[in-house]
């Protein structure tokens, strides 16, 4: 009799488990797409090994970055969402050991006398002077615990989900501290730049305003007419004009740093030597594993990749049976000074349920599949975020090497406009040329060096997100 009930369980087991089975899906492979190179050189050499402060030298734009790194206020906002990611570990680890709990209780129980409980009590005798109350008081004190054995591993794998997201919300965190330090460093490379222009503005005034002088004079030679003395007159009110104009963008420029450092508006302390005198070093990209290892975006994806990759592990989890384990154990009794009565006042219990899902399981399914189709979705996310991450080096390197073909040209192109300003000047001084040569002359000179300007902010910001795109600076 007993084998045969064995036999009828262990059948019954079987039953229930292949009811329960999760249907297979076969998932992508998330490491299909990596680049074989990052380019034909094999120099492992990386500029993002460097500390953002031995790569940003200059000591301004570094106390400007320590203090974001401290103050601004997205970054500490990232950070409690990391305090976050840290608790939801705390509580995954709790869920796959015993909840433990204990209290008591009190309570008043009338029951009828002509029912089967009330002829019970009414024949029960007590000895002399511990006749049961009626009503009955009912008191209660004790502990009780509940387990679910973790057999499948479905609360285990909760845990190392949590610890997966956790580490991708700290990378999180890291790409949050690479991009603020090249956004600072940007708006400082700006700062300078804007600088240099205001500069290139008033000493273009002061030649402008001494070629008016010169023509003023020339009129009263009768050599010009009044039209040349209201021409050069409208060119020195234009670029004067300009002057305030990039004050304003000054003063925008160093609230956003502000904005960046958090802290309120003031004069941003900055390095007055030209932007044009600025080395920078030349920028290492390393093999393609490195990119890999040092960009928090990609790292951040991979463990979301992992953690979806877990998820599926636990909604497959919810296809098979649970077992839970549940106990109790204190002191009962109508009144609290026979608690003191052992064992008669004891009440324990112990039981054990196992449970499956066996006829309509959709919305098990139907929680199997989403798991699934956002692993794929991470899939996919990993693959964007590598593909993203190998083009913005190469297009910030490419952008590297053409602007400093294009700053080297240019600056030929400042040093003739330049010279041309003496000459177009002494031509007009000896009625050899018009005075349209001369303004032509003098605003293609102006115009020259605000390119020149802006081809080297350009290569400043392209040797900033360099460093920035190989994923430096969080370290």
């Amino acid at each position: 009799m007993k084998i045969s009930k064995i036999i009828i369980f262990f059948s019954f087991s079987t039953l229930v488990f292949n009811a329960c089975k999760a249907p297979e899906i076969v998932s992508k492979d998330a490491n299909k797409y990596i680049p074989s190179s990052f380019n034909a050189s094999k120099d492992t050499t990386n500029s993002a090994a460097l500390k953002w402060q031995n790569y940003f030298k200059d000591p301004y734009l570094s106390a400007l970055i320590d203090t974001a790194l401290i103050n601004n206020q997205e970054l500490n906002i990232i950070m409690q969402e990391i305090e976050i990611s840290k608790n939801e570990i705390m509580a995954k680890q709790g869920e796959y050991k015993p909840f433990v709990n204990i209290g008591g209780g009190a309570g008043l129980d009338k029951v009828a006398r002509y029912t089967s409980r009330g002829a019970m009590e009414a024949n029960t005798e007590m000895k002399p002077g511990r006749e049961m109350p009626d009503p009955l008081p009912d008191f209660q004190f004790g502990a009780y615990a509940r387990w679910e054995v973790d057999i499948w591993h479905k609360l285990r794998n909760g845990r190392k989900a949590a610890v997966a997201r956790y580490l991708g919300s700290v990378e999180g965190k890291n790409f949050m501290v690479t991009h603020l330090i090249a956004e600072i460093a940007n708006s400082y490379y700006e700062l300078l730049a804007l600088d240099n222009q205001l500069e290139i503005v008033k000493q273009n005034v002061e030649i402008q305003s001494n070629a008016l002088q010169i023509v003023r004079l020339q009129k009263e030679a009768a050599r010009v007419t009044e039209l040349a003395v209201k021409r050069f007159e409208a060119e020195v009110f234009k670029t004067r004009s300009m002057q305030f104009e990039i004050q304003q963008n000054i003063i925008e420029t160093e609230n956003r740093i502000n904005f960046l450092v958090g802290r309120f508006p003031k004069t941003v302390d900055r390095n007055k030597a030209g932007l044009t005198d600025i080395v920078t070093e030349i920028a290492k990209v390393g093999v393609p594993a490195q990119l890999i290892q040092n960009r928090p975006d990609v790292k951040q994806a991979e463990l979301r990749l992992q953690a979806a990759k877990i998820d599926v592990e636990i909604a497959r989890a919810n296809f098979y049976p649970s077992l839970g384990l549940s106990a109790g154990i204190g002191l009962q009794a109508f009144n609290p000074l026979y608690f003191a009565k052992l064992p008669q006042s004891i009440l324990s219990n112990i039981a054990g349920d196992m449970m499956g899902p066996w006829i309509n399981k959709n919305a098990i399914k139907a929680t199997y599949f989403n798991a699934n189709a956002m692993q794929t979705q991470a899939v996919y996310d990993y693959e964007r975020t590598v593909l993203s991450a190998y083009l913005e080096v190469v297009n910030q390197m490419a952008k590297i090497n053409n602007l400093k073909s294009s700053f080297d040209l240019k600056s030929q192109q400042v040093d003739a406009l330049t010279q041309s300003i003496d000459i177009s000047n002494r031509l007009f001084s000896s009625a050899r040329a018009d005075y349209m040569e001369v303004l032509l002359t003098q605003r293609d000179a102006l115009e020259s060096k605000f390119d020149l300007i802006e081809t080297k902010k350009a290569q400043m910001n392209a040797w900033v997100n360099v460093y920035q795109a190989l994923g430096g600076g969080w370290n």
